[in-house]
């Protein structure tokens, strides 16, 4: 009987959303490096930004790219992570899944104003980066509240 008292309950309403998010957005972030850095780097692209003398070089294309690919890879594993928590209801999801909304939104900020420091006459929110600093900012303020007080969260990862 004291087993079945503290059983999680099956995943199901909100959380359903969240699953879904926790499915696919590790799909969606390794499409989005295969397709923007495999341009950047079979093409001419890479040698264009990082050689000095070339009418594109910046001095600080490289950390940003390189950033970039670091950031991204971390996300990718940090959600492959993240589903492992969320579908064995381990206590740890909500607070990876808080840390990881928190600083994927500061690294979408961040970066677009790195890139402002290279492309100054671009705006630093084009349209893609403001979708996705929109996205990040709603996850920020719908679903770390949710995360924080929802009951259903609560009964459902108590999983060591």
């Amino acid at each position: 009987m004291e087993n079945e008292d503290k059983k999680a309950p099956a995943i199901g309403g909100w959380l359903i959303l969240i699953a879904i998010g926790i499915v696919f957005t590790p799909i969606k972030v390794l499409i989005l490096m295969m397709t923007t850095y495999s341009g950047i780097f079979l093409s001419e692209a890479w040698g264009a930004l990082t050689t000095q003398g070339s009418d594109a070089y910046n001095p600080l294309w490289a950390p940003i790219i390189i950033g970039e690919m670091l950031f991204n890879g971390v996300i990718f594993f940090a959600y492959l992570y993240m589903a492992y928590l969320f579908f064995c209801k381990k206590s740890a999801f909500p607070k990876w899944y808080i840390s990881v909304a928190v600083l994927s939104l500061i690294f979408i900020v961040a970066d677009a104003f790195s890139l402002k420091l290279v492309i100054p006459d671009e705006p630093a929110f084009d349209s893609d980066t403001l979708k996705e600093f929109l996205r990040s900012l709603f996850i920020v303020v719908v679903w770390v509240p949710y995360m924080l007080i929802s009951t259903r969260v609560k009964a459902t990862f108590i999983n060591e």
